[in-house]
């Protein structure tokens, strides 16, 4: 068990991280992912303040549907939080921030929603309330059809109300790992009886270590690594979470700004030879010159050799040969595209 965003999560269950991650791969795994916060949002302003506070526009969804979105610091665009907006009913969003985030996020809805003139609004923490279990892999809809029949039928991106066990549930087809997979919010009460029954029927528990492999495998991006102080959403190459269309939301202009100048780094996939992971801050070299620096990297399982993300100039392209400094040693790396797997 390790400290996480004000949490304690484990990183491995006794299986270890390597069985976990190829399971979800091939087979199915559940995460304990109560760390996420979830900030409600509602009444018939809520459209018009999220919309003002994200850069992505839900003009592109609608109810039962979720949405990747960035929330941006208005004078550098850097990426304050990604988020996971679940569109639950016309005046609810359950607004899904990172762990160590949920209270700057809860304060800024808030905040927005007091001073906004689209109508009553409440921005409401209601992390506490609910526990999130992500079942996540190939067979991860077999394995609820025998346990919330219901949910193995919500499609990607896609959200509902289901009730079970006589309480009701909040259920995504989202998740961090590249692979299908659905979230259910869980009443407290009975998020315990729920992962067993899911044990049970043949998913397999999965911590920290595996949930970051295998998000680095799919090229996702981790606040505080790829996303955070001094990184924007067209330096992390997530132009697509960009909205310009829409109007006006925080940190436009300076994003826009970025826009029209070029961006000075991208981020990039590297595949490295051998095992040996360049970590976070590793030096990349490009024709013996230092280019950037590694935000995270490890040993990509499915692959058998490392793998790492790196900001890098935006001529550092794709085919390019790299070295890492590693501990003192020159690795060679290659720039490839995203995904890894």
């Amino acid at each position: 068990m390790v400290p996480f965003g004000g949490w304690s999560m484990p990183v491995s269950y006794p299986t270890g991280t390597l069985e976990e991650h190829r399971n979800c791969r091939h087979d199915v795994v559940m995460f304990d992912v109560s760390h996420l916060g979830t900030v409600r949002v509602t009444g018939p302003g809520a459209f018009q303040v999220l919309q003002r506070a994200f850069t992505n526009d839900l003009n592109k969804i609608a109810p039962g549907r979720a949405q990747y979105t960035h929330m941006l610091d208005a004078d550098d665009a850097s990426v304050l939080d990604d988020i996971i907006i679940w569109w639950v009913d016309p005046e609810r969003f359950d607004v899904m921030p990172n762990a160590s985030n949920t209270d700057r996020i809860t304060s800024a809805l808030a905040e927005a929603a007091q001073v906004s003139a689209v109508g009553e609004v409440d921005a409401v923490d209601v992390t506490a309330e609910r526990a999130i279990i992500a079942v996540q892999g190939p067979n991860s809809r077999a394995v609820l059809e025998s346990v919330v029949p219901e949910a193995a039928n919500i499609g990607r991106f896609r959200v509902a109300l289901i009730e079970w066990r006589g309480e009701t549930l909040v259920v995504a087809g989202t998740g961090y790992t590249g692979e299908d997979g659905l979230e259910l919010a869980v009443p407290t009460a009975l998020a315990t009886q729920l992962w067993h029954e899911l044990r049970d029927a043949g998913a397999l528990p999965a911590g920290l270590g595996a949930r970051d492999t295998l998000r680095l495998e799919a090229g996702l991006p981790l606040h505080g690594h790829e996303l955070g102080a001094g990184i924007t959403t067209l330096q992390a190459d997530l132009s697509w979470v960009v909205s310009w269309d829409k109007g006006d939301f925080v940190g436009r202009s300076a994003l826009m700004s970025e826009r029209d100048q070029g961006v000075r780094r991208i981020l990039c996939g590297l595949s490295i030879e051998g095992r040996r992971p360049a970590r976070e801050g590793s030096t990349v070299r490009h024709n013996g010159e230092p280019v950037g620096s590694v935000t995270s990297g490890n040993f990509s399982p499915e692959l058998g050799h490392a793998i790492a993300l790196a900001l890098l100039p935006p001529d550092v392209v794709v085919g390019e040969q790299v070295e890492i400094d590693v501990r003192g040693n020159l690795v060679p790396a290659r720039v490839v595209d995203l995904p890894f797997v």
